[in-house]
């Protein structure tokens, strides 16, 4: 439970020092965020396609 208090309290000092440090608008660190998350998405479903042909050969070698 400290641990998690912890991390908490230093992750909220990161996001307040970059937003505030930032000389670009705030919105700038949710525009990144949104990127971010756009790439991560993009990047599973291109993955889809392998991640089935991984499942068929591991069930054809079993057999």
């Amino acid at each position: 439970m400290n641990f998690a208090k912890i991390f908490f309290f230093i992750f909220a000092c990161i996001v307040l020092t970059t937003v505030s440090g930032a000389p670009s608008p705030k919105w700038k660190l949710f525009k990144r965020i949104e990127k971010l998350g756009q790439r991560v998405r993009d990047g599973i479903i291109k993955a889809g396609p392998a991640v089935g042909v991984i499942g068929q050969a591991s069930t054809i070698i079993k057999g």
